[in-house]
């Protein structure tokens, strides 16, 4: 015996389900939400490029030279920690004000040109740039 009516025929079905569409949308929407913190917690950092121009050295232009043993040279010429200090407060009065070229030596500790970076800082100089060799 047979359930149903007549009026049953046994034509396709031509609607999409979507339920399982929608369950794959939650679960990649669940996924997005995990993640995203991860992602936004990452060291944010601009590496630096490489270009080929040479820049032109200003005769105004302080050169501060560090050794590799931590030594500072102002334009070529050695100087002590606390006569820096009092320098680069003279050459930040200066108007216009002349920009301060780091040369560091790649056997430096870090800590030195950071020192000379945050005195630098501290006495007004706004302008700082970093001299490298291009890379062969």
């Amino acid at each position: 015996m047979a359930i149903g009516t007549s009026q049953d025929n046994d034509d396709m079905m031509s609607e999409i389900n979507m339920i399982p569409f929608i369950d794959v949308m939650l679960v990649l929407l669940i996924i997005f939400i995990i993640t995203v913190p991860v992602i936004k917690h990452a060291v944010n950092i601009e590496l630096p490029q490489a270009s080929m121009e040479k820049v032109l050295d200003k005769p105004e232009n302080i050169r501060l030279s560090v050794d590799a043993d931590g030594v500072y040279f102002w334009n070529d010429q050695r100087v002590e920690d606390a006569d820096f200090a009092i320098r680069l407060t003279a050459a930040a009065a200066q108007e216009p004000q002349p920009e301060l070229h780091i040369r560091g030596d790649k056997a430096v500790r870090y800590e030195r040109v950071a020192q000379a970076m945050a005195t630098a800082q501290r006495s007004g100089v706004r302008k700082i740039g970093f001299i490298t060799e291009p890379a062969p």
